[in-house]
C-alpha cells in the first residue's frame, strides 16, 4: 500500500502509543515498496505505424444488363489485365441480377486502366458506371453517392 494512502487512512484514527509503533513500521515498509519519486516511468512504447492503405484493384460495376454473367464480364474486362475474380450480385428471392457486380484485378494499375476505358461504355445494351469499390465496414452501411451522368 502506498505511504500516502496509508497516511490518509490512518490520519483520522486516534493514535495510541501501541498504534504509533506499528505506524512507523508500516510507513517504512510502504516506503520500501514504492519506487523512489525521482525515478521516471519507462517511456511508452512507440505507436504502431499507420496501416498502409490497401491497393484498390477492385472495381464496382453498375448498370449491368440482366443478361450479363460472370463470363461476359470477365471477357469485357480481361483485355485490361489479369482479372482475378468477378462477382455479380443476385437477388436472393428472384435469383435475378441486381444490376451490379465487382471485378477484381491483379493490381491497381490494371484496375485504373479498365475503369478509365470502360466507364460509360455500353455493354449488352446498357451503359456501365464504374468506380473503385469501397471496403465494406462490418456492421455499417456503405453509402455510395450517385453521380449524375447528365452533362
Amino acid at each position: 500500500m502506498a505511504a500516502r494512502a496509508l497516511l490518509s487512512r490512518l490520519r483520522f484514527a486516534p493514535l495510541s502509543h501501541h498504534h504509533h509503533r506499528h505506524l512507523g513500521r508500516a510507513l517504512s515498509a510502504a516506503a520500501a515498496a514504492d519506487p523512489p519519486p525521482d525515478e521516471s516511468p519507462p517511456p511508452p512504447p512507440h505507436p504502431p505505424p499507420p496501416p498502409t492503405p490497401p491497393s484498390n484493384s477492385k472495381l464496382f460495376v453498375a448498370g449491368l444488363s440482366w443478361s450479363a454473367d460472370e463470363r461476359s464480364l470477365t471477357d469485357a474486362f480481361s483485355s485490361f489485365g489479369t482479372v482475378t475474380e468477378v462477382r455479380i450480385m443476385y437477388d436472393k428471392n428472384s435469383g435475378r441480377s441486381r444490376g451490379f457486380g465487382f471485378v477484381h484485378f491483379s493490381n491497381e494499375y490494371e484496375a485504373k486502366c479498365a475503369k478509365d476505358a470502360m466507364d460509360g461504355k455500353v455493354m449488352l445494351g446498357r451503359p456501365l458506371r464504374i468506380s473503385f469499390a469501397l471496403d465494406k465496414v462490418r456492421g455499417a452501411p456503405v453509402v455510395v453517392p450517385r453521380l449524375s451522368t447528365v452533362k
